[in-house]
């Protein structure tokens, strides 16, 4: 079993940075942050993977979001800039015991261990 906490969330205003963070109880070999509007269904943002430490963004974050671990702490981070109010959502972490390569690694099915979530608002 693996225990996942985000941290980090909270409210800015467009064009702000926000950057969360999970701390996790162990090593997993893939890692990535999902996040979830009211009504919508949860989907992917970014992976990283221990190996080499490849990442993955979404088409919607790349060139603002930056994923990033710290495997001496098993801490999974996401620093956010320039976000937009349509980035409101709650962000959750995820982590899987196998290597996840595109585009697996997005699809939240996937990934056996979940955090509680960590809302972010983003206002206009």
């Amino acid at each position: 079993q693996v225990q996942l906490a985000e941290s980090g969330g909270g409210s800015v205003q467009a064009g702000g940075s926000l950057k969360i963070s999970c701390a996790a109880s162990r090593y997993t070999s893939s890692m990535g942050w999902f996040r979830q509007a009211p009504g919508e269904a949860r989907a992917g943002v970014a992976t990283i993977y221990s190996r080499g430490g490849s990442t993955y963004y979404v088409d919607s974050v790349k060139g603002r979001f930056t994923i990033s671990r710290d495997n001496a702490k098993n801490t999974l981070y996401l620093q956010m800039n320039s976000l937009k109010p349509e980035d409101t959502a709650m962000y959750y972490c995820a982590a899987a015991d196998r290597f996840l390569f595109p585009p697996l690694g997005s699809v939240p099915s996937n990934y056996n261990y979940w955090g509680q979530g960590t809302q972010v608002t983003v206002s206009s």
